[in-house]
């Protein structure tokens, strides 16, 4: 990347962290008395983006009060207060990042009057910043997770849609017990369980085997599932200046243990291993998982592939049972991304006691 491209996108990415870091207070245009308040929390993505005719390319644009303006509909549903907390596409987006919106959302959803909150979010990282609220916030109310996979200069753009679903869902009946949920394209998928299936397509996320929560058509929600289960481990105060560094290290037919060994030597303080099948790993990277359980360092072992758990079946070098009597935390059916948040979160609750994170994992 050529040195002044690279010094412009630190300096946008430093001012949005920082303008996130000093987010200002939920504000109300117009109150109708009758009807119940929503908090919109704006942290950019797509949603609030157009394409830059000079470049082609989507560069930030809008605003949560913009984003509001463009849902025919949405002031006669409720009184809307927007929160701007940050700019910035989600591929720029980090779990201190997320930590401090966790703080922010507890914070507005503090207050009695407000019903619900909406954060509006770039879908690259969408997933994750979504289950990383649902493990910290302290509030019960209902939050909904939604962006766009078009943005706003597109000719059918598809983030109004998914805002007013989005309020729509916040205010239903038919919506509550829910917690985190990503909602978009219609549907509402539990926090836990959502993936990014499609890299440009409007039905892009989903919670394959688990199946979708609801769906939202003609501003009714259609109820399907139930949430499944929760981990609570609500954030410090105040919040430390960083959070543990937890590697994500996948493994491949032919790795060698090189990138676990510089990650146990750069001083990570946990580590995830993104397996293959059922949770294992090659011969060399089991060797390596093994010096970082020696060195008292948490290694928890996840699966690339998509459906199912972690299992301790095979016995040889590396397999899922020789991992777990090492001493490695499975990580069940919990994705690699999301079991890296909760390992970095239980490291903030648990330190490196082995049976308090192992039982975080086997919820």
């Amino acid at each position: 990347m050529p040195r002044t491209i690279l010094t412009v996108l630190t300096l946008v990415l430093s001012t949005s962290i920082a303008a996130a870091r000093d987010a200002p207070e939920l504000t109300f245009g117009t109150i109708d008395p009758a009807l119940p308040l929503v908090a919109i929390i704006a942290t950019g993505g797509t949603i609030a983006e157009r394409t830059d005719p000079a470049t082609g390319g989507a560069v930030p644009a809008l605003s949560g009060d913009d984003l509001i303006k463009a849902v025919p509909g949405l002031s006669t549903l409720a009184n809307i207060g927007v929160l701007n907390f940050s700019d910035i596409d989600s591929s720029q987006m980090t779990p201190a990042l997320w930590a401090r919106l966790s703080g922010a959302v507890d914070r507005v959803l503090a207050r009695e009057d407000i019903v619900g909150a909406v954060v509006t979010h770039g879908t690259d990282t969408m997933a994750e910043g979504a289950y990383f609220l649902d493990l910290t916030l302290r509030s019960d109310k209902p939050v909904v997770v939604t962006g766009a996979m078009r943005d706003a200069s597109d000719p059918s753009p598809d983030g109004p849609g998914n805002l007013l679903n989005a309020v729509t869902q916040l205010l239903s009946p038919s919506a509550q017990g829910w917690g985190v949920t990503v909602t978009l394209n219609g549907y509402v998928n539990a926090a836990r369980d959502v993936r990014k299936t499609q890299t440009t397509n409007v039905q892009t996320f989903t919670s394959g085997e688990k199946g979708y929560l609801g769906y939202i058509y003609g501003g009714m929600v259609q109820r399907f599932n139930d949430r499944g289960r929760r981990t609570d481990l609500a954030l410090p105060e105040p919040l430390p200046d960083s959070l543990p560094d937890v590697p994500l290290i996948s493994s491949y037919a032919g790795s060698d243990g090189r990138l676990v060994r510089h990650a146990v030597e750069t001083g990570a303080a946990g580590l995830v291993i993104v397996g293959v099948g059922a949770g294992n790993v090659d011969a060399e990277t089991f060797a390596a998982v093994q010096e970082a359980l020696h060195k008292g360092i948490p290694v928890v072992i996840s699966t690339r592939v998509p459906h199912g758990a972690v299992e301790p079946i095979y016995g040889d070098k590396g397999g899922g049972r020789t991992l777990l009597d090492a001493g490695a935390i499975l990580a069940g059916d919990l994705s690699a991304p999301k079991a890296r948040l909760l390992l970095m979160v239980g490291l903030m609750h648990h330190g490196t006691d082995h049976d308090g994170l192992r039982a975080l994992f086997s919820h």
